[in-house]
Protein backbone atom coordinates (compact mmCIF):
# COMPACT_ATOMS: atom_id res chain seq x y z
CA UNK A 1 0.00 0.00 0.00
CA UNK A 2 2.99 2.61 0.93
CA UNK A 3 4.46 1.25 -2.47
CA UNK A 4 1.28 2.00 -4.54
CA UNK A 5 1.49 6.00 -2.90
CA UNK A 6 4.66 6.83 -3.61
CA UNK A 7 3.99 5.79 -7.17
CA UNK A 8 1.47 8.03 -6.94
CA UNK A 9 2.93 11.14 -5.68
CA UNK A 10 5.96 10.35 -8.55
CA UNK A 11 3.73 9.95 -11.44
CA UNK A 12 1.78 13.39 -10.52
CA UNK A 13 5.22 15.23 -9.65
CA UNK A 14 6.10 14.38 -12.99
CA UNK A 15 3.06 15.16 -14.88
CA UNK A 16 3.27 19.00 -13.14
CA UNK A 17 6.82 19.27 -14.70
CA UNK A 18 5.55 18.26 -18.05
CA UNK A 19 2.50 21.57 -17.56
CA UNK A 20 5.08 24.00 -16.47
CA UNK A 21 6.09 26.75 -19.10
CA UNK A 22 9.37 26.69 -19.92
CA UNK A 23 11.92 28.93 -18.83
CA UNK A 24 13.64 31.06 -22.13
CA UNK A 25 17.38 30.71 -22.42
CA UNK A 26 17.58 34.27 -21.07
CA UNK A 27 16.73 33.39 -17.74
CA UNK A 28 18.07 29.85 -17.84
CA UNK A 29 21.19 30.73 -15.24
CA UNK A 30 19.68 33.70 -14.48
CA UNK A 31 17.31 34.12 -11.02
CA UNK A 32 14.59 35.73 -11.57
CA UNK A 33 14.32 39.17 -10.19
CA UNK A 34 12.69 39.75 -6.59
CA UNK A 35 10.19 42.93 -7.86
CA UNK A 36 9.96 46.62 -7.13
CA UNK A 37 10.39 46.92 -3.64
CA UNK A 38 11.65 43.56 -3.09
CA UNK A 39 15.05 43.98 -4.71
CA UNK A 40 17.42 46.53 -6.49
CA UNK A 41 15.02 48.05 -9.05
CA UNK A 42 18.02 48.52 -12.03
CA UNK A 43 18.08 44.63 -12.11
CA UNK A 44 14.50 44.47 -12.49
CA UNK A 45 14.61 46.97 -15.35
CA UNK A 46 17.23 45.35 -17.08
CA UNK A 47 15.30 41.49 -16.73
CA UNK A 48 11.49 43.63 -18.05
CA UNK A 49 13.97 45.26 -21.04
CA UNK A 50 15.72 41.89 -22.02
CA UNK A 51 12.25 39.97 -21.78
CA UNK A 52 10.20 42.17 -23.79
CA UNK A 53 12.86 42.04 -27.00
CA UNK A 54 12.60 38.59 -26.67
CA UNK A 55 8.88 38.55 -26.63
CA UNK A 56 8.69 40.88 -29.19
CA UNK A 57 11.28 39.52 -31.61
CA UNK A 58 13.16 43.15 -32.08
CA UNK A 59 16.58 44.65 -30.86
CA UNK A 60 15.61 46.72 -27.85
CA UNK A 61 18.67 48.49 -26.19
CA UNK A 62 19.27 47.75 -22.59
CA UNK A 63 18.26 49.30 -20.00
CA UNK A 64 21.08 51.39 -18.66
CA UNK A 65 20.37 52.38 -14.88
CA UNK A 66 20.30 56.44 -14.14
CA UNK A 67 22.74 57.27 -11.48
CA UNK A 68 20.96 58.51 -8.32
CA UNK A 69 22.85 61.66 -7.16
CA UNK A 70 22.58 62.47 -3.16
CA UNK A 71 20.32 65.19 -2.34
CA UNK A 72 22.99 68.45 -2.43
CA UNK A 73 25.14 66.80 -4.25
CA UNK A 74 26.33 68.53 -8.08
CA UNK A 75 25.85 66.19 -10.54
CA UNK A 76 28.62 63.97 -12.05
CA UNK A 77 29.86 63.93 -15.75
CA UNK A 78 31.66 60.87 -16.76
CA UNK A 79 34.15 60.05 -20.16
CA UNK A 80 31.49 57.47 -21.70
CA UNK A 81 29.13 60.39 -21.36
CA UNK A 82 31.69 62.91 -23.29
CA UNK A 83 32.40 60.47 -25.66
CA UNK A 84 28.35 60.05 -26.30
CA UNK A 85 28.21 63.87 -27.21
CA UNK A 86 31.22 64.38 -29.31
CA UNK A 87 33.35 65.70 -27.09
CA UNK A 88 37.47 64.66 -26.88
CA UNK A 89 37.61 62.26 -23.67
CA UNK A 90 41.31 61.81 -23.86
CA UNK A 91 42.65 62.87 -20.11
CA UNK A 92 38.91 63.27 -19.05
CA UNK A 93 37.68 62.42 -15.72
CA UNK A 94 34.78 62.12 -13.59
CA UNK A 95 34.20 65.95 -12.82
CA UNK A 96 30.63 67.88 -11.59
CA UNK A 97 29.19 69.88 -13.75
CA UNK A 98 28.40 73.31 -13.18
CA UNK A 99 25.50 74.56 -11.90
CA UNK A 100 24.69 77.96 -13.63
CA UNK A 101 21.98 78.50 -10.87
CA UNK A 102 24.13 77.17 -7.93
CA UNK A 103 27.83 78.92 -9.30
CA UNK A 104 26.47 82.21 -10.11
CA UNK A 105 27.33 84.73 -7.45
CA UNK A 106 24.58 86.24 -5.39
CA UNK A 107 25.07 90.07 -6.11
CA UNK A 108 25.49 91.41 -2.01
CA UNK A 109 22.40 93.03 -0.91
CA UNK A 110 22.35 97.36 -0.86
CA UNK A 111 20.40 98.09 2.08
CA UNK A 112 17.91 100.64 1.33
CA UNK A 113 18.16 104.24 2.31
CA UNK A 114 16.23 105.31 4.95
CA UNK A 115 13.36 107.51 4.59
CA UNK A 116 13.50 111.43 5.57
CA UNK A 117 10.68 112.64 7.57
CA UNK A 118 8.06 114.04 5.98
CA UNK A 119 7.56 117.75 6.95
CA UNK A 120 4.78 118.61 9.14
CA UNK A 121 2.63 120.84 7.02
CA UNK A 122 1.52 124.43 8.66
CA UNK A 123 -1.32 126.31 8.66
CA UNK A 124 -1.02 130.01 9.41
CA UNK A 125 -5.07 130.61 9.92
CA UNK A 126 -3.73 134.14 11.54
CA UNK A 127 -2.41 135.36 8.50
CA UNK A 128 -4.04 139.30 7.35
CA UNK A 129 -4.05 138.62 3.85
CA UNK A 130 -6.22 135.61 3.62
CA UNK A 131 -9.92 137.04 3.31
CA UNK A 132 -12.44 135.17 6.35
CA UNK A 133 -15.43 136.64 4.65
CA UNK A 134 -16.67 133.03 3.96
CA UNK A 135 -16.18 132.60 7.60
CA UNK A 136 -20.06 133.38 9.05
CA UNK A 137 -18.30 133.18 12.60
CA UNK A 138 -15.71 135.58 12.28
CA UNK A 139 -17.64 138.21 9.89
CA UNK A 140 -20.32 138.25 12.53
CA UNK A 141 -18.28 138.67 15.30
CA UNK A 142 -16.76 142.15 13.93
CA UNK A 143 -19.70 143.75 11.59
CA UNK A 144 -23.29 144.32 12.01
CA UNK A 145 -26.05 145.47 10.38
CA UNK A 146 -25.34 149.39 11.16
CA UNK A 147 -21.63 149.02 9.92
CA UNK A 148 -22.71 147.10 6.81
CA UNK A 149 -25.11 150.42 6.25
CA UNK A 150 -22.08 152.95 6.82
CA UNK A 151 -19.80 150.31 4.41
CA UNK A 152 -22.53 151.43 1.51
CA UNK A 153 -23.22 154.63 2.65
CA UNK A 154 -18.77 155.19 2.68
CA UNK A 155 -18.99 153.68 -1.19
CA UNK A 156 -21.55 155.64 -2.53
CA UNK A 157 -19.63 159.01 -1.75
CA UNK A 158 -16.95 157.71 -3.49
CA UNK A 159 -18.61 156.44 -6.67
CA UNK A 160 -17.48 158.75 -9.25
CA UNK A 161 -19.41 158.78 -12.69
CA UNK A 162 -16.69 159.64 -16.03
CA UNK A 163 -18.24 161.55 -18.56
CA UNK A 164 -16.58 160.64 -21.94
CA UNK A 165 -14.07 162.74 -24.07
CA UNK A 166 -12.75 163.90 -27.25
CA UNK A 167 -10.52 161.86 -28.41
CA UNK A 168 -6.57 162.74 -28.46
CA UNK A 169 -5.44 164.34 -32.19
CA UNK A 170 -2.49 162.23 -33.42
CA UNK A 171 0.77 163.97 -33.87
CA UNK A 172 2.67 164.61 -37.52
CA UNK A 173 1.25 164.24 -40.88
CA UNK A 174 -2.09 162.38 -40.92
CA UNK A 175 -1.89 161.33 -44.53
CA UNK A 176 -5.11 159.49 -46.19
CA UNK A 177 -7.72 158.23 -44.69
CA UNK A 178 -8.41 154.44 -46.05
CA UNK A 179 -11.76 154.12 -44.12
CA UNK A 180 -13.15 157.47 -45.28
CA UNK A 181 -11.73 156.01 -48.93
CA UNK A 182 -13.93 152.85 -48.21
CA UNK A 183 -16.68 154.54 -47.06
CA UNK A 184 -17.10 157.11 -50.34
CA UNK A 185 -16.59 154.13 -52.84
CA UNK A 186 -19.14 151.61 -54.22
CA UNK A 187 -17.89 149.56 -56.90
CA UNK A 188 -16.62 146.04 -56.55
CA UNK A 189 -13.31 144.73 -56.43
CA UNK A 190 -11.63 144.48 -60.20
CA UNK A 191 -14.32 146.66 -61.62
CA UNK A 192 -12.70 148.80 -63.32
CA UNK A 193 -13.29 152.39 -62.77
CA UNK A 194 -10.14 154.81 -63.96
CA UNK A 195 -8.11 154.01 -66.84
CA UNK A 196 -4.64 152.45 -66.87
CA UNK A 197 -1.75 151.66 -69.16
CA UNK A 198 2.32 150.40 -69.66
CA UNK A 199 4.34 147.57 -69.96
CA UNK A 200 5.08 145.01 -67.91
CA UNK A 201 1.98 145.32 -65.41
CA UNK A 202 2.40 142.11 -63.74
CA UNK A 203 5.78 142.59 -62.91
CA UNK A 204 6.03 146.13 -61.84
CA UNK A 205 2.86 145.28 -59.39
CA UNK A 206 4.66 142.28 -57.87
CA UNK A 207 7.95 143.84 -57.78
CA UNK A 208 6.20 146.88 -55.78
CA UNK A 209 3.41 145.98 -53.74
CA UNK A 210 5.91 142.87 -51.79
CA UNK A 211 7.48 146.51 -50.73
CA UNK A 212 5.00 146.75 -48.32
CA UNK A 213 4.18 145.19 -44.81
CA UNK A 214 0.23 145.04 -45.48
CA UNK A 215 -2.16 146.03 -48.09
CA UNK A 216 -3.55 149.12 -45.93
CA UNK A 217 -0.21 150.53 -45.83
CA UNK A 218 -0.03 150.00 -49.79
CA UNK A 219 -3.40 151.37 -50.05
CA UNK A 220 -2.66 154.46 -47.93
CA UNK A 221 1.15 155.32 -49.94
CA UNK A 222 -1.52 154.76 -53.40
CA UNK A 223 -3.50 157.77 -52.05
CA UNK A 224 -1.15 159.59 -50.95
CA UNK A 225 0.67 159.68 -54.24
CA UNK A 226 -2.19 160.68 -56.63
CA UNK A 227 -4.18 157.67 -56.39
CA UNK A 228 -6.73 156.36 -57.57
CA UNK A 229 -6.60 158.76 -60.68
CA UNK A 230 -2.87 158.50 -61.06
CA UNK A 231 -0.58 155.40 -60.48
CA UNK A 232 3.01 155.45 -61.38
CA UNK A 233 4.20 152.64 -59.10
CA UNK A 234 1.91 150.25 -60.97
CA UNK A 235 0.16 149.17 -57.27
CA UNK A 236 -3.67 149.18 -59.19
CA UNK A 237 -3.11 147.85 -62.92
CA UNK A 238 -6.75 146.75 -63.17
CA UNK A 239 -8.42 150.20 -62.85
CA UNK A 240 -10.71 149.81 -59.52
CA UNK A 241 -8.64 152.12 -57.49
CA UNK A 242 -7.80 149.50 -54.79
CA UNK A 243 -3.85 148.81 -54.45
CA UNK A 244 -1.71 145.74 -54.52
CA UNK A 245 -4.91 143.44 -52.95
CA UNK A 246 -6.76 145.89 -50.63
CA UNK A 247 -10.64 145.01 -50.38
CA UNK A 248 -13.11 148.00 -48.94
CA UNK A 249 -15.43 145.45 -47.70
CA UNK A 250 -14.48 145.06 -44.25
CA UNK A 251 -15.00 148.93 -43.60
CA UNK A 252 -18.05 148.77 -45.23
CA UNK A 253 -19.72 146.09 -43.27
CA UNK A 254 -18.69 147.79 -40.57
CA UNK A 255 -20.55 151.28 -41.24
CA UNK A 256 -23.45 149.10 -41.87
Amino acid sequence: MHIHAGCALLVAALGLASCAPSTPARFADTPPPAGVGFGDYGSYEAARVARERDLAGVPVAPFTPVPTVPPGAAPVIGADELARAGLPTAGASAFPAADPIQSAPLAPAVPAAPLAPAAPVVVDVNNPGISDENNFAAVSARETIESDAERIARNREAYQVIQPTALPTRDGPSGPNVVEFALNTSNAVGQRIYSRGGLNQKAKFDRNCAKYPSPDKAQQDFLSRGGPDRDRLGLDPDGDGFACYWDPAPFRAARN
